[in-house]
């Protein structure tokens, strides 16, 4: 009995909770976009429906500003715990309820709208955005090393969907020869949109089961915790004292919390914080706001694997990378700004292949696909370390510093993706390759 207890709380189980808790962060929206080639050909909408998602991940940022609303109003007052777990249950519900209904359309104003699927899309996009200023405080109850195994986890929520995405066959295309014109004609996916949404079901449940079992863990170990912090002060004068927070696989709790956190308020305003928020802002603001918004006009002039490949590796690169931050931190302050010029160099190009396309240099060579394919690695790998290496330092700072960089997070992928979508919507700055036709001649 013993031997499984020890087990149920080793510092393993804890990261691999962790990991399975943060991965229902983003995993709603990063699945309606990669399923986005399947839906359009159904939903009224059609190729509309971007603008539509995008519009609606916008407003998902009421959820953001009323949590950090609250906690400037009422600090303290809100219950971190009970609000994760009730907009876990709503996005596990949500979809769902997408999954059984998201084809179902609606007659307003004498045309059929998606008016189910959009809002299901919101709320799943209420959930998304609220959870970077909600789960991340929720990390300050643990070492610093967990909050890189929360990243990993992030990391997930990107990669796991577009796997399942590619077993479902999504956008694959041949060219036919139809009255002496070549035609794209898109292929039957293995299983459907339905049994997709079925799947993001799941491994909601599965975030909303880790967390739970997280709370239950931190519950039960709450005696073992105090009675050794009861330890600690009666040996205290004889010995150093170890803070809770580095104490192996074990949280501590909210009530421990607010008595060891009472920091000046002002002492977290220093300008090395606020230049690690800007990085951070920035550094979203390209990786989840401006290169994913022409990723297709960067990599489909060459080819559709060349975008198969450019996605998939992309999501692999960032797991490990956060990976790799487990067991190096960089804390250089200069360090993390080159790291950002070193990312911001493979954007700059990357960005130029989108202005550049449908005619990019190198189009139809090997070399070209091989730069761009290696170009979306390196840049979703660097920026992704820079995510969890500023992750890192700010958790030193207190769960008030994981809220700013829950803020700092969303402000940034709020800034780049509402600067993109005029540019790629509206104004039509990027112009997309022509499936089975060469422009470039």
């Amino acid at each position: 009995m013993c031997g499984n207890v020890s087990w149920w709380r080793s510092a393993a189980v804890t990261h691999g909770l962790i990991a399975l808790f943060a991965m229902g962060s983003w995993i709603s929206v990063n699945s309606l976009w990669v399923e986005l080639p399947v839906i359009v050909s159904v939903l009224p909408e059609g190729w509309n429906l971007p603008a539509y998602l995008s519009v609606l991940i916008a407003f998902g940022n009421l959820g953001p500003i009323a949590v950090t609303i609250t906690h400037h109003c009422a600090p303290g007052r809100l219950k971190e715990r009970l609000l994760i777990h009730c907009i876990q249950a709503l996005a596990v519900v949500a979809s769902a309820l997408l999954a059984a209904f998201w084809s179902h359309t609606v007659v307003i104003a004498g045309e059929e709208r998606s008016l189910v699927f959009l809002l299901f899309t919101f709320v799943l996009s209420l959930v998304c955005c609220t959870s970077n200023v909600t789960f991340l405080p929720f990390m300050s109850r643990y070492p610093p090393e967990y909050i890189r195994t929360f990243f990993i986890g992030q990391g997930f929520s990107a990669l796991f969907p577009c796997v399942v995405a590619l077993g479902q066959g999504v956008g694959k295309l041949e060219c036919k020869t139809v009255n002496g014109t070549e035609q794209p004609v898109l292929l039957k996916e293995n299983f459907p949109a339905q049994n997709f949404f079925a799947f993001l079901c799941v491994m909601l449940s599965v975030s909303f089961l880790s967390f739970w079992a997280l709370t239950q863990r931190q519950t039960k170990s709450q005696e073992e915790v105090q009675a050794q912090e009861s330890d600690k002060i009666e040996t205290g004068k004889n010995g150093d004292e170890t803070h809770p927070l580095h104490n192996s696989a074990t949280p501590v709790t909210e009530e421990q919390k607010q008595v060891e956190e009472k920091p000046p308020a002002q002492t977290f305003w220093t300008q090395r914080n606020i230049y690690l928020l800007l990085l951070l802002a920035i550094s979203n603001a390209l990786t989840n706001g401006v290169l994913p918004s022409v990723q297709s006009f960067s990599c489909l002039p060459y080819d559709t694997m060349t975008f198969h490949l450019s996605v998939v590796l992309g999501n692999i690169a960032n797991p490990l990378a956060c990976f790799l931050a487990m067991f190096v931190v960089l804390r250089s302050s200069t360090g993390l700004g080159f790291l950002s010029l070193g990312g911001g160099v493979f954007a700059a190009y990357l960005m130029a292949l989108a202005a550049l396309s449908p005619c990019p240099p190198l189009r139809g060579h090997a070399a070209g696909i091989s730069l761009v394919v290696i170009s979306w690695i390196i840049f979703t790998g660097l920026f992704s370390y820079l995510k969890v290496a500023i992750g890192t330092l700010l958790h030193e700072a207190g769960q008030a510093a994981l809220l700013w960089c829950g803020i700092s997070i969303q402000a940034g992928s709020l800034i780049g993706a509402l600067t993109m979508f005029p540019l790629v919507n509206i104004y039509n700055v990027f112009a997309r390759a022509q499936e089975c036709m060469n422009l470039c001649i």
